[in-house]
C-alpha cells in the first residue's frame, strides 16, 4: 500500500522544506544585519513585520483542496468514514515509548542549546569584539548556511546510519559546541561554534519530523505527535535562557557555555541508555499500525 504520509513516501519533501526554511533564515539574517548597521535597530523590526505579512499572504494563496487531511494526519489517502472513526485516541501518544523518549531527549538538548547563540553574541559584543547588529546576523548566517547543506545530505545519512544514529550525531555536537564557545570568545569563534549548531539543528530539522511520522504512521495522530514533541522540546528551550543567563551573570560566559553543554549530555545519556529499543523503533519500516503496536 502506498505510504500515507509524503514524508515517508518521498523524503525529499521534508528536505526541500527545510532547505527553503534555512535559506530564508540566511536572507533574513543578512538583511537584518545590514539594515541594523545602516539604519538602526528599528529597521530590523520593520523588516520582521514585512516578512510576517508576506508569510500570511503566501499561506492564503494555498488552495484548500491542495491539502489531503487524511494523508497529513497519517492515514491512507481517501480513507473511509469507518477508518476515520477507528483513528487511535490521544492515549496512543502516552503508550508510544520511543516518542516519549525522543521528546525527553530533545527537551534536554534544547535546554542546553537554545541559550547558547544569544549568550555567545552577548559575550563577544561585551568584549568589544564585534558590532551588535552585524555580529548577531553573522552568527545566524553561518549556522543557517551550513544547515542548508546539511539538510541536503540528511536523507543519505539517515539511509546509512538510521534515525537513531543521525540523532546521536546531533546530541554529540552540542557538548563540543559548549566547549568551543567557552574557549574561544572572539569574532572568529563564531565559525566553529555556529558550524556545530548547523550540524545539530540542521540534521534534526529533517530527521525528527520524519521519525515522528514513522513512529505514529497509521495512528491518525501524526500531527498531534509532532505538536507534543515540539511542545516538550519548547519547554526545554524556554528554560534555557533563564539557566544560561543566571550562570553568565554569576559565573561568567565561559562557565555558562560549559554548563549548557554539560546539561545537554542528559539527552546523550538517555539516547544511549535506551539505545536497543530506540534503534529498533528508529530503523524498522512501519506499515500502518494499530495503537497497541506503538508501545515498543
Amino acid at each position: 500500500m502506498q505510504s500515507a504520509n509524503p514524508l515517508l513516501r518521498d523524503p525529499n519533501v521534508g528536505i526541500t522544506n527545510q532547505v527553503a526554511n534555512h535559506a530564508g533564515n540566511v536572507v533574513g539574517a543578512a538583511l537584518s544585519g545590514w539594515l541594523g548597521w545602516r539604519y538602526g535597530l528599528g529597521a530590523i523590526f520593520a523588516l520582521t513585520g514585512g516578512f510576517g505579512a508576506l508569510t500570511v499572504i503566501s499561506t492564503l494563496l494555498i488552495r484548500r483542496d491542495a491539502i489531503d487531511h487524511d494523508r497529513a494526519r497519517g492515514l491512507a489517502s481517501g480513507s473511509s468514514a469507518h477508518q476515520r472513526q477507528r483513528v487511535s485516541g490521544f492515549r496512543v501518544l502516552l503508550t508510544c515509548r520511543p516518542l516519549l523518549l525522543l521528546a525527553a531527549a530533545l527537551a534536554m538538548f534544547h535546554l542546553g542549546n537554545a541559550a547558547m547563540l544569544p549568550l555567545y553574541g552577548l559575550a563577544v559584543v561585551a568584549a568589544h569584539k564585534g558590532n551588535p547588529s552585524a555580529f548577531t546576523a553573522q552568527t545566524i548566517v553561518v549556522a543557517q548556511l551550513l544547515m542548508v547543506a546539511v539538510a541536503r545530505i540528511a536523507n543519505r545519512l539517515i539511509q546509512r546510519l538510521g534515525y537513531w544514529g543521525v540523532i546521536l550525531l546531533t546530541v554529540l555536537a552540542l557538548p563540543l559546541r559548549g566547549l568551543v564557545a567557552a574557549l574561544f570568545i572572539s569574532a572568529w569563534g563564531v565559525w566553529p561554534v555556529q558550524a556545530l549548531d548547523g550540524i545539530g539543528a540542521g540534521l534534526q530539522s529533517v530527521a525528527v519530523p520524519a521519525l515522528i511520522v514513522r513512529l505514529l504512521q497509521g495512528s491518525g495522530r501524526v500531527n498531534v505527535g509532532q505538536g507534543v514533541v515540539m511542545t516538550v522540546q519548547g519547554i526545554g528551550a524556554a528554560l534555557s535562557p533563564a539557566l544560561g543567563g543566571m550562570l553568565a551573570q554569576h559565573f561568567g560566559y565561559a562557565a555558562a557555555f560549559l554548563v549548557l553543554g554539560a546539561v545537554s549530555t542528559g539527552s546523550l545519556a538517555l539516547w544511549l541508555l535506551f539505545g536497543t529499543s530506540l534503534k529498533k523503533a528508529c530503523s524498522v519500516r512501519r506499515d500502518p499500525v494499530s495503537s497497541g503496536s506503538l508501545a515498543t
